[in-house]
């Protein structure tokens, strides 16, 4: 592999809609267990097959194990596959939450001052990372009146994506936007939304898909590129910016929304420190989740090897 590996969007996306669909028909009508049995051999098969994902989620469970200072012995096969079969596990849930069919008992969240900032009117960014099933933001949806999100992704597949959603459910407070470069006219369509007391969401850990700046900051014990998009857009907003997990606990999940920063300030004599501290205020919280709930971030590609120059060491 070279030392600079391919980006994360033209590694390609496995996940069908029609089979996504077909296995939560299996879960509807025979339940979690048969549900498993369905999807488990396919999990296998995709570890298998699916080398890039495989060593990257090898290379990142050993780093988050050496970070923890734990002693030895360091996380191999099983603890791979179950990463896997997490993100797979994972994957019913957001159909359920999307279908307003996840038990909403089950998510317990921080709603008081998400509460507080809806009734007020007041919207926000939310800056996150692929980190266990944001999509029960519907559930908080549920329990906020009032509340909407917008969720800004890189690839092609939302609005497809948004289909599958609106034929869960047609009154979805949840919305993909694509966005391939964040540009004047978006900043301005975002604006508007967090002036009507919208939220939008952006991910603090995914390299932008068309080579868009990127800083560096220490994760898990490594440099690795983070992106500024997130710090740019809330400078643009000149709106409370907040960092969000939702993640495994229990048997069910527990929705972490923190002050992040209340406005972003990006100083024209020291915007690029000003950025490069964001950046590294994220990778710390992300730290702190994945330590807490380590088979929850679904980044299955060569996250650190996207760094020029970055010695391998797994």
């Amino acid at each position: 592999m070279s030392r600079r590996s391919e980006h994360w969007a033209d590694i390609g996306e496995s996940t069908s809609v029609r089979g996504i669909l077909l296995l939560c028909a299996v879960h509807r009508w025979l339940g979690r267990w048969p549900f498993r049995l369905c999807v488990y051999p396919v999990v296998l098969v995709h570890w298998l097959l699916n080398g890039t994902a495989r060593r990257a989620s090898l290379q990142y469970l050993r780093r988050l194990h050496a970070h923890s200072g734990v002693p030895p012995s360091r996380p191999g096969v099983w603890q791979s596959l179950h990463h896997f079969a997490m993100f797979a596990e994972t994957m019913l849930d957001k159909i359920l939450a999307l279908g307003h069919r996840y038990p909403i008992g089950r998510v317990r969240m921080q709603r008081e001052g998400v509460l507080a900032r809806v009734r007020s009117g007041e919207g926000g960014l939310i800056v996150t990372g692929h980190l266990g099933c944001l999509e029960l933001c519907q559930v908080m949806a549920e329990q906020v009146p009032g509340l909407r999100l917008t969720a800004l992704v890189h690839t092609a597949h939302a609005e497809r994506f948004n289909r599958m959603m609106r034929r869960l459910d047609e009154t979805t407070r949840v919305e993909l936007l694509q966005v391939t470069d964040l540009g004047p006219a978006d900043a301005v369509r975002l604006s508007e939304r967090v002036a009507r007391g919208e939220f939008v969401a952006i991910a603090g850990d995914r390299v932008p898909l068309r080579g868009g700046r990127t800083v560096t900051a220490s994760f898990l014990g490594h440099e690795a590129p983070f992106p500024i998009g997130a710090y740019v857009l809330g400078a643009a907003l000149k709106c409370p910016v907040f960092t969000m997990a939702c993640t495994h606990e229990g048997d069910g999940y527990r929705v972490r929304m923190d002050a992040f920063a209340e406005r972003i300030a990006l100083p024209r004599g020291s915007r690029d420190a000003a950025l490069a501290g964001y950046a590294a205020q994220f990778a710390r919280w992300l730290e702190q989740q994945v330590h807490l709930s380590p088979y929850d971030w679904f980044n299955f590609y060569p996250f650190w090897d996207q760094v020029p120059n970055e010695p391998r060491n797994e």
